[in-house]
């Protein structure tokens, strides 16, 4: 299963490797086959990592207003206090995962609730694990207020090889935990936070599963 927004690229992809294919066999030198056979490896190979980028794993959960969910795929990068300055404007948890290009780059919604903000920002495109991304780099920016956590912000970013960030939420919409919130194209991170004294349930260097690990929970 792929996600929609890899629908477009996955037709050129998937065009470019036939016509290479077509190409590479009409044009083939009959002394050197070898040269056929390496440019057609290359092109599927190619392909191959242009639809597991964009796979999208079926997850479907009963959500669970007790925990909040990663929201995507990836190794947990950082775990501590730091001031989040464009929304809540004090002190923060922060728990920072970070997606390499192997891994799922679908954005899930980490808990239900109620969308309050969602706001985009260009930016540069610093690596994703630079300690300045979470502020310079192009990135999107929301605040879902749950049931039992409050309002949680999500900051979806951009990395050196991401040049696009999809983001589904509306200011004013109910979401649901799991649900699809966006995708980032090609090397990135997600960013959440947290009110400090939360218990974190997971660890640094952890890799997390969207829509399986567990961040925090409640009793």
């Amino acid at each position: 299963m792929f996600h929609k927004e890899g629908g477009k690229i996955i037709l050129i992809a998937t065009s470019a490797t036939v016509i290479v294919f077509l190409v590479s066999h009409k044009l083939a030198s009959p002394s050197m086959p070898w040269i056929e056979k390496a440019i057609q490896v290359i092109t599927l190979i190619l392909l191959l990592l242009v639809l597991q980028f964009f796979r999208n794993p079926n997850r479907k959960i009963t959500p669970n207003d007790k925990v909040v969910l990663a929201p995507v795929d990836g190794k947990v990068v950082v775990i501590e206090e730091v001031f989040e300055g464009e929304y809540f404007k004090d002190n923060r948890l922060q728990v920072s995962i970070f997606m390499s290009p192997i891994n799922v780059h679908v954005t899930r919604y980490a808990v239900s609730g109620k969308i309050k903000y969602s706001k985009y920002h260009p930016g540069k495109y610093l690596v994703a694990w630079h300690p300045k991304a979470s502020t310079e780099n192009e990135r999107t920016s929301v605040v879902i207020e749950s049931k039992e956590f409050g309002e949680i912000l999500y900051r979806q970013i951009a990395g050196a090889l991401a040049k696009r960030i999809v983001n589904y939420a509306v200011e004013g919409t109910e979401v649901r935990q799991g649900d699809d919130a966006g995708f980032i194209k090609f090397g990135s991170r997600v960013d959440m936070y947290f009110p400090l004294g939360t218990k974190i349930d997971v660890k640094l260097q952890q890799n997390a599963i969207g829509n399986q690990t567990i961040i925090t929970s409640k009793a």
